[in-house]
C-alpha cells in the first residue's frame, strides 16, 4: 500500500507495512514474534493480558455535531471532547510511528447495499489475524480498489496516563469520532474490541438509513426459511444456530435491509469454556489451522485444557465461517420467517417456548432478559436479573426505541413469527432446579422452524400470560409450563410474581417519552 495513506493517519517514521497478510503468512509472524503457541489441531492460541474481556466503561464517543443529536448518552454511550480525543490521537499515533505496521481491509456487512469498508491498523500480528478471521475478506479485485469508509488505529500498547484530568474511567481508551470516520484504542489488547467497535458503528450508520442493525445468530433452512437467534452471552446463540440441517449465515451480528438478512461478519467468536466434542461438535471441529484461541490454558504437547478457567471463564475462538462445514457462502438469506428470543432463566419461571403476539416481543425485545448466576461474577450468590434492551444494549449507538420501531416495522411487512425460548432453569430457580437440557432446546427449537409447534394447542400462563404447547414432541408436558415442574407451587408463584416486579421495573425506562408503550403486554402481577 502507498505509505502516505498512513502518513495522512499522522504516522511518523513507518517501517515494513504487512498489508493484508495470508493466514499462512499472519501465524509464521505470529510465531517469530513470540505471540502464539500452536495446538495440536494446528489452531493459534494467544493470550490477551489482563485484559481477557471488553471495557464498556472505558468507551467514548466525540460529542461533535450532527452525530450527537443522534446518539444516546448515558453509561453506554460516554461524550468526549474533541480536544481530548485529539490528546489521545496523538499517543496512539507515536505508539505506532517508528514501528512495522500490520494492515488488514475488510468489508462490515455482506450486503451490498448495506456494507462499509474498514481499515485496521496495528502492530501485533495475531490482532490482524483475529481481524482476518471475524469480517468479510475482500477479493483480490476488491482489494485493488479499496478505500475504508472507517478506520482503525489500535495502540494497545500506548496508555493514558492522564485518565484522571481528562475525566475518564481508566489509562484504557476505546474512543469514536464518527463525523471523522475514526477509532483509536489503547491500554487493552483485546480483540473483542476490534469487533465490537464496529459493530457499534453499524448500529449508528444503518438505523438512519431505515435498516435494522441485530445483534443475533442467523440461519436458513433448505427451503430458503430464514431464521433469527437474538440473546445475551450465555443463552446459546451461536450453539443452537450452529445445527447440521441448516446453514450458518452467522452467529452474532446481523442486518436486515430490503434485500433481506446479511451478516456483519466472516467468522464466529464463539465462548470455549467447558467445549465438550460431542454437544458442539461443529464448533468443536471448527478449531484447527486459522483459528485464533484466546486466553486458553495448554497442557503437553499442544493440548488445550477446556475446562480450566484459571485466566478467565471468558475463554474464546475466533474462526473464519468456513470453518462451520454447512454455512451460508453468501453469508446473506431472504427475510426471516421466524425470530427466536434466548433467554437463560435462571429463575426457572419462564417456559421452555411460548409463541409471542407482535406486541409481545416488542416488550421483550426491548427487555432483553436473561440472568446470571453464582460463581459467573464475584459476590453473587442468587440468580441475578439482567436486562438489555435489544438483547444487546451495550452495543447500540442510538436510543433502544429506534431499533424496536424497525424490528416491528419488519414484523409486519414480512409476517414474521416470534417465540421465547428458555434455556435456563425449569423445575425450581438455579440451585434447586436444573438447567435445560440441549435435547429439549433443540427440540423446541426444531418445532418452530418446521412448523409443528403451530400444530399444537396452547395454554395462557398467568402473570407473564404467555402462550405455551400443551404438548409438544416428545418433550415431558410437564415442564411446558414451568409451574408443573415446580414441587412447590407457592414457592412458584412467590418466584414468578418477584421476576414479574423486576420487569415491571426495568420498563418504565421506556414508559417516559412519545414512543409507543408496549407494557401492558408485559407481566401483570395478580393477573
Amino acid at each position: 500500500m502507498n505509505v502516505s495513506e498512513l502518513e495522512s493517519l499522522g504516522l511518523k517514521n513507518i517501517g515494513t507495512v504487512f498489508h493484508n497478510l495470508s493466514f499462512d503468512e499472519l501465524i509464521q509472524h505470529e510465531l517469530d514474534n513470540d505471540e502464539c503457541a500452536v495446538t495440536k489441531k494446528g489452531a493459534t492460541a494467544v493470550d490477551t493480558g489482563i485484559f481477557t474481556g471488553r471495557s464498556p466503561k472505558d468507551k467514548y464517543f466525540v460529542d461533535r455535531d450532527p452525530s450527537n443529536k443522534y446518539i444516546a448518552w448515558g453509561d453506554v454511550n460516554q461524550k468526549i471532547s474533541a480536544e481530548i480525543f485529539d490528546e489521545l490521537l496523538m499517543v496512539a499515533q507515536e505508539q505506532l510511528s517508528n514501528k512495522d505496521l500490520y494492515i488488514t481491509d475488510v468489508f462490515s456487512g455482506a450486503s451490498a447495499a448495506s456494507k462499509r469498508s474498514v481499515r485496521f491498523v496495528t502492530e501485533i500480528a495475531w490482532q490482524s489475524h483475529f481481524v482476518k478471521n471475524m469480517f468479510i475478506r475482500p477479493t483480490p479485485a476488491e482489494l485493488e480498489v479499496f478505500k475504508s469508509d472507517f478506520t482503525v488505529l489500535n495502540a494497545c500498547q500506548a496508555v493514558n496516563d492522564k485518565w484522571k484530568e481528562h475525566g475518564m474511567n481508566s489509562e484504557v481508551f476505546v474512543l469514536f469520532d464518527v463525523e471523522r470516520n475514526l477509532c483509536i484504542i489503547g491500554g487493552t489488547w483485546y480483540g473483542g474490541e476490534l469487533k465490537k467497535g464496529i459493530f457499534s458503528m453499524m448500529n449508528y450508520w444503518l438505523p438512519l438509513e431505515g435498516k435494522l442493525s441485530m445483534h443475533c445468530s442467523a440461519n436458513v433452512g433448505e427451503r430458503g426459511d430464514t431464521a433469527l437467534f437474538f440473546g445475551l452471552s450465555g443463552t446459546g446463540k451461536t450453539t443452537l444456530s450452529t445445527d447440521p440441517h441448516r446453514a450458518l449465515i452467522g452467529d452474532d451480528e446481523h442486518g436486515w435491509d430490503n434485500h433481506g438478512v446479511f451478516n456483519f461478519e466472516g467468522g464466529c467468536y464463539a465462548k470455549v469454556i467447558n467445549l465438550d466434542g460431542k454437544s458442539e461438535p461443529e464448533i468443536y471441529g471448527a478449531i484447527r489451522k486459522n483459528a485464533l484461541l484466546e486466553n486458553v490454558v495448554m497442557y503437553g504437547e499442544g493440548e488445550v485444557d477446556y475446562e480450566d478457567s484459571s485466566k478467565t471463564e471468558n475463554t474464546r475462538v475466533s474462526y473464519p465461517i468456513e470453518h462451520i462445514e454447512n454455512h451460508e457462502t453468501s453469508l446473506s438469506a431472504g427475510h426471516p420467517e421466524n425470530i427466536i428470543f434466548l433467554t437463560a432463566d435462571a429463575f426457572g419461571v419462564l417456559p421452555p417456548v411460548s409463541k409471542l403476539t407482535r406486541d409481545q416481543a416488542m416488550y421483550y425485545f426491548l427487555s432483553g432478559y436473561t440472568a446470571k448466576v453464582a460463581g459467573t461474577e464475584r459476590g453473587i450468590t442468587e440468580p441475578v436479573a439482567t436486562f438489555s434492551a435489544c438483547f444487546g444494549e451495550a452495543f447500540m449507538t442510538l436510543h433502544p426505541t429506534v431499533y424496536a420501531k424497525l424490528l416491528g416495522e419488519k414484523i409486519d411487512e414480512h409476517n414474521v413469527n416470534v417465540y421465547l425460548v428458555n434455556t435456563g432453569w425449569t423445575g425450581g430457580k438455579y440451585g434447586v432446579g436444573h438447567r435445560m437440557s440441549i435435547k429439549d432446546t433443540r427440540a423446541c427449537i426444531n418445532a418452530i422452524l418446521d412448523g409443528s409447534i403451530n400444530e399444537s394447542e396452547f395454554d395462557l400462563t398467568k402473570t407473564f400470560r404467555l402462550h405455551v404447547p400443551k404438548t409438544l414432541g416428545n418433550i415431558n408436558p410437564e415442564i411446558l409450563n414451568p409451574r408443573n415442574a415446580w414441587r412447590d407451587k407457592d414457592e412458584f408463584d412467590r418466584t414468578r410474581d418477584e421476576l414479574a416486579d423486576m420487569f415491571i421495573e426495568n420498563y418504565k425506562r421506556y414508559q417516559d417519552g412519545d414512543h409507543q408503550d408496549f407494557s401492558p403486554y408485559g407481566p401483570i402481577v395478580g393477573s
